[in-house]
């Protein structure tokens, strides 16, 4: 079931929370946001097989070894990112999208639309890193 979004829609705190054209909205989001890291990722490989080891002198060669590290580790920082994205995809299919796992609490609005697969409150958020920081430390 497709829902048509107004041009320049954006959700508001005064529709009722995750109506079908809310989801609709994050949904759409989400799978923008994921084929925008695919592409990126098929470039970086495009580009890493065209320029595999070219330089003859070894200080060009160990910059763009370093230069290539630097990509792999933020294209790897990107996959676990999908895994995130597929998993918020996955919480739209249940209808469990936008609703804290640990209060049950909507998330706001405007959390969701800065970080679209956030799976806490802010509140409970905080409340989780401080309970990791005290207990990482032990």
């Amino acid at each position: 079931m497709s829902v048509e979004l107004p041009e320049g829609y954006v959700p508001s705190p005064d529709e009722e929370f995750m109506n079908p054209t809310q989801v609709e909205y994050f949904r759409r989001k989400l799978v923008h946001w994921k084929e925008d890291i695919l592409r990126d990722s098929k470039e970086t490989l495009n580009h890493l097989q065209e320029d595999s080891l070219k330089e003859p002198d070894i200080a060009d060669r160990a910059s763009s070894e370093t230069d290539w590290s630097v990509e792999l580790r933020t294209r790897d920082r990107q996959r676990k990112l999908i895994s995130k994205i597929d998993a918020a995809l996955n919480r739209i299919d249940q209808g469990e999208y936008g609703y804290c796992e640990v209060t049950g609490e909507p998330i706001s609005l405007q959390r969701l639309d800065a970080r679209p697969i956030a799976t806490m409150t802010l509140e409970a958020q905080e409340m989780h890193e401080k309970y990791e920081k005290v207990h990482r430390d032990d």
